[in-house]
């Protein structure tokens, strides 16, 4: 691998961060009441990700959609199967609850998140239209309509985002 395709993927991933954090940082500003930062936050992190998709685009990293299914389907299952237990164990053993409750929620939604990719790509081409909701707490994806309390957290339905 050249130096430059791993100073693309450290960009990438660094411009991944930061649009994830600067829309952290601007819901926390909206909640204080400091609009006008949180719309610089969110124009910042809009900026990261378009650095960042520049980057994932020269290291070749969108195919077909197809292919961005399966790409999508074996990272999850990554996720739930390998990362998400270790990190599980890891917390667990340093006691650090908040943390093992953190990756407990996510290894959850990221064996739901497989699954939905792998519908999808079953029924590439002929995809029914379907409305997604996502948990605001643990970030537990449904199809259709949120449930009154959600399976993985326990959240009432009003946690629950409709994703257009």
């Amino acid at each position: 691998m050249s130096k430059t395709e791993n100073n693309l993927k450290e960009a990438f991933a660094g411009e991944s961060q930061a649009n994830r954090k600067y829309l952290a940082f601007a819901k926390k500003a909206e909640e204080e009441g400091y609009k006008q930062v949180a719309k610089l936050f969110r124009a910042a992190a809009e900026a990261e990700t378009i650095h960042a998709h520049n980057h994932l685009r020269e290291l070749d990293g969108i195919k077909s959609t197809k292919e961005n299914l399966a790409e999508a389907i074996s990272g999850e299952t990554h996720e739930f199967q390998k990362m998400y237990p270790q990190m599980i164990d890891d917390a667990e053993a340093e006691g650090n609850k908040s943390a093992q409750r953190s990756f407990a929620f996510a290894n959850e939604v990221e064996k739901i998140h497989a699954g939905l990719y792998k519908k999808a790509l079953d029924n590439l081409g002929s995809n029914p239209d379907i409305d997604y909701y996502v948990c605001q707490v643990c970030g537990n994806t449904v199809e259709n309509e949120p449930p009154d309390e959600c399976p993985i957290c326990g959240a009432k339905k009003q946690a629950f985002n409709k994703i257009s």
